[in-house]
Formats: C-alpha cells, structure tokens, sequence
C-alpha cells in the first residue's frame, strides 16, 4: 500500500479521470491532513496518520506559486483545462478560502482563460457565507454525496462532527440552484471492523437519486476506487454496475459521467 500526501500549495498538471489537464491547488501543509471526513477510501491516508507539522500556506503564497506555474506552463505552451482545488483533506476549511479562489480566478483570466477552476468539496462547511460565495464563483463546484444512508456515512465517509446531517448537507446542495455537480464513490468490500460497505445495490441507490431528483444538480459524476485506500478491505465496483447507475441517472434527465 502506497500513501502519500501531496505536495502543497501547487500540485502537476496531472490528468484528471474527471477533469482532463488539472493544475491542482493544495490549500493544506505538504506534511498533513486536515479534513472535516476521514473516508476509508481516502488516497491520503487517516486524518490520524499525519499529526500536522507545519501550518496551512497564506493566501500570497498560494497566489505567488500558482502564477509562476501557470506562467512557466504559458512558457512552455503546456495544455490546462481546469485548475482545480483538492490535495490533503478539505479544501474549503482555510479559512482565507474565498480569498484564495477570487486570487485564482484573476490568475486564470490572465493565463488561462479558457480553463475552469473547481473544487472537490466534501460539502460539509458550505453552510458558511464565505464558502457558500467562493463555491458560486467557481466553473465546477463538486460537491460529494456518497450516500443518503446515516449509517453508512459513520462507517466510510466518518464525519470529524457528531452534528453532521446529511439533510442539512442536502439544503445545502438545493441552494446552489443548480450550480453543483453531485460527484460519488461506489465500491465494494468491508470496512475495517469488517463491516459491508457495497453500495452499488438498490437499497442505496435508489435514495441516492431520489436526493439528485431534489438538487438537480447540473451534472453527476460517479466513480470507484482509482489508487490505494488506508482501508485495504475495498474494491472497485465493476463498469457494468458503474454504467447502470449512469444510465438510472441519465434517465431522470440529468448528465452523468462514470469514471472507473
């Protein structure tokens, strides 16, 4: 098993499954993890692995990198078509977040105007203005939703907060208007007290679009295990199963992409 944490505050290109040419954004330290989920599947480990050594970087830090990248990628006449937020934990959880998106955006319009900014969020901080206003001005606000399930939400996605509520998450997903993309993990296997975490079956999905029915998202991304997991009880869900959930969305109007 191979876990590492990505390097910070700038991150590739690297080819997105999702995304195409990504230009990542790593608002977190090099040398930790902070995030408000510690999934199972996560490709960066436990949130307990990395005991934070080193602070998350300033806004002009993170503003001073991404434009010496973006000029040498101009330089070189190198491909971008998104840049886009993620690396070691969540990414809406710095708290000069806004402020880091509207820098990113001005950067992008000088360099890169054709490329989208989005980021992968775990939703679970778009409650707060700041937030809810930086997930607003980005191309691509991907925000994930698993499951509708409780239960299963303790047992892979393992909120940092006994208050998460995964309808509260939900209003908060209807109030972007349409601006969100839903993206979800479907895999298989069992968790590390050997609990059943398959999710690909009706008893799951079929809540799950009843959720996508109520945000109408503009598009739905869904995906499976691509890299190794700290749980190292998973395993892929199959393309078939992949693309009869696709296609159970494509039915209900919605534009699906499946990423296996």
């Amino acid at each position: 098993m191979s876990i590492t944490l990505y390097p910070s505050p700038i991150v590739g290109p690297i080819h997105s499954r999702r995304l195409g040419i990504s230009l990542g954004v790593n608002v977190n330290p090099a040398d930790s993890k902070f995030c408000t989920f510690d999934c199972i599947y996560c490709e960066v480990g436990y949130n307990d692995w990395h005991s934070p050594m080193s602070k998350r970087p300033n806004r002009e830090h993170i503003a001073s990198c991404l434009e010496e990248k973006l000029k040498e990628m101009k330089a070189n006449n190198s491909n971008l078509d998104v840049i886009t937020f993620s690396g070691n934990g969540e990414p809406t959880g710095h708290p000069n977040f806004l402020e880091i998106v509207e820098d990113t955006i001005q950067l992008r319009n000088k360099y890169y105007p054709k490329a989208k900014v989005s980021v992968l969020t775990n939703s679970t901080l778009a409650h707060k203005t700041n937030v809810h206003r930086a997930l607003e001005l980005v191309n691509n606000n991907i925000m994930k939703l698993d499951t509708v399930d409780p239960e299963y939400i303790k047992k892979v996605n393992r909120p940092e907060s006994s208050a998460f509520n995964v309808e509260e998450i939900i209003k908060q997903m209807q109030s972007f208007n349409g601006h969100v993309i839903i993206q979800t993990m479907f895999m298989h296997g069992t968790d590390d007290l050997g609990n059943d975490v398959s999710n690909t079956d009706d008893r799951y999905v079929i809540p799950w679009l009843e959720a996508i029915r109520r945000i109408k998202p503009s598009e739905v991304m869904i995906y499976t295990i691509d890299r190794d997991t700290p749980c190292t009880h998973l395993s892929k869900a199959t393309h078939n199963e992949l693309n009869a959930i696709r296609d159970r969305v494509a039915a209900e109007g919605f534009e699906c992409i499946a990423a296996y």
